[in-house]
């Protein structure tokens, strides 16, 4: 008896269809030479960082949206974090470089990660970025740089003490005291939590205010918290995800494949209304207002949510006991959950040249690589029928951390470009926009 999962359709912006369905697809395949490409849409990822910006004006409170930039390498993200109210996360000097090579200014940019190079820590301080500090020692290098130096301390949080980064309690109180003595400014503090739930995240927040005023009566300017990201995505409706999850198991999966654990691809509150949710509990907002501290925010996946799409072409599809096996140009690198010992898991959608006859068939999903392990979907999903050489198989909403973080040239295989999409046509996605300007 063949065992089948529940189809798991993607959430998607009305642009993202419209772009699939239209000749636009096929243009862009036929340009980029056969390979695997990425579909980005600007204008989706300004309307979530509008969406949080207006989310804090909404309850009052001054803040800064700042986008985590390792969740997506595009520049076409950058030059929409320009507007008042946001920024770029940057941690690394090629981040860096390129966030200001797209127009944001230093002093819109906050330079994170556990150790920075000093490389990093100079051009930061050349530029006026807002610096978190995970350790005493970088404080001291960065004292040595010959530049005054604007800080945030980032606090490990009490319920993960095993935490490699952060300031436990007591090494935090001695930081603040030696900025002092360093010169210094402690603008601030910061937090990073793992998991989505907004509770916590609004109840350490509330601590870091109370940190911001001891700092202040030993003359640190302190009046900017940071909570970091974590801000929560739905990929899938929660009735479907419900149902995937209560019945999953080896049979679904290729290979017996099935992952241990994998991302929430529903929950709720998410975006903006997570954002929301944060500041009215505990009372945030109005204890932010009262003591005069911004809140800084640093989402990735969130911003870029229903943002990218990620498109690669169909080699040939073969049996392979009870479904098929479609192998596609390209890397499952390219379109991963790896990191998390997991697959990507809505459902791919099938764009096919010429119309199917036989039916819908099951099929697993591999990369064209000679490793057992490069599959894009161990799950075997369903399509309506079988692919053949030349379809396009598209994979919704990968802007999120999928499509580029594991990306990998193996085989000296080019890494699949990114195009711009737009209500007035694509273009390839630039490092710097000094070209464009005229």
């Amino acid at each position: 008896m063949v065992v089948m999962s529940p189809p798991l359709p993607a959430r998607e912006r009305p642009w993202a269809p419209k772009l699939r369905d239209s000749p636009m697809l096929w243009d862009i395949a036929r340009a980029v030479g056969g390979g695997p490409f990425h579909v980005v849409h600007p204008e989706t990822f300004a309307e979530n960082l509008g969406a949080m910006v207006d989310a804090l004006a909404a309850e009052g409170v001054a803040g800064t949206v700042y986008y985590g930039k390792k969740a997506n390498k595009a520049s076409a993200w950058l030059r929409e974090c320009v507007r008042p109210g946001a920024g770029v996360d940057v941690a690394s000097v090629p981040e860096l470089v390129h966030a200001l090579g797209n127009g944001v200014r230093g002093e819109s940019i906050g330079v994170t990660g556990a150790a920075k190079p000093e490389g990093l820590l100079w051009l930061a301080l050349r530029h006026g970025c807002l610096i978190a500090v995970d350790a005493a020692d970088e404080l001291e290098r960065l004292a040595h740089l010959g530049e005054t130096a604007e800080v945030l301390l980032r606090v490990r949080p009490p319920m993960a003490p095993a935490s490699r980064f952060g300031f436990a309690e007591e090494a935090l109180a001695a930081a603040v005291r030696r900025c002092v003595e360093l010169g210094i400014k402690v603008r601030g503090f910061s937090f990073h939590l793992d998991g989505y739930d907004p509770v916590p995240r609004a109840e350490l927040a509330v601590r870091l205010i109370e940190l911001c005023q001891d700092a202040r009566a030993l003359g640190h300017p302190a009046t900017k918290i940071s909570i970091g990201g974590g801000i929560a995505v739905s990929y899938v409706d929660a009735d479907d995800w419900a149902r995937f999850e209560a019945g999953r198991g080896e049979g679904w999966f290729h290979g017996g494949r099935n992952p241990a654990r994998t991302y929430p691809y529903h929950q709720a509150p998410t975006g903006a209304a997570m954002v929301t949710a944060i500041l009215r509990h505990d009372a945030l907002a109005s204890r932010l207002r009262e003591a005069g501290v911004e809140l800084l925010l640093e989402p990735g996946r969130a911003l870029v949510d229903g943002a990218g799409f990620s498109v690669f072409p169909v080699l040939g599809a073969k049996p392979s006991g009870e479904h098929l096996i479609t192998t596609v140009a390209g890397l499952s690198m390219s379109l991963s959950e790896q990191w998390k010992g997991s697959e990507f898991l809505p459902d791919p959608i099938l764009v096919s040249a010429s119309p199917r006859e036989g039916g819908p068939v099951r099929t697993a999903v591999a990369g064209s690589s000679c490793m057992e392990y490069d599959v894009l979907t161990w799950r075997t999903v369903e399509l309506p029928g079988a692919p053949r050489f030349g379809d396009l198989l598209v994979y919704p909403n990968t802007a999120g951390y999928q499509m580029d973080k594991n990306e990998s040239g193996f085989h000296q295989l080019p890494l699949p470009p990114k195009v711009v999409a737009g209500d007035d046509g694509w273009q390839l996605d630039t490092e710097y926009p000094i070209q464009e300007i005229r």
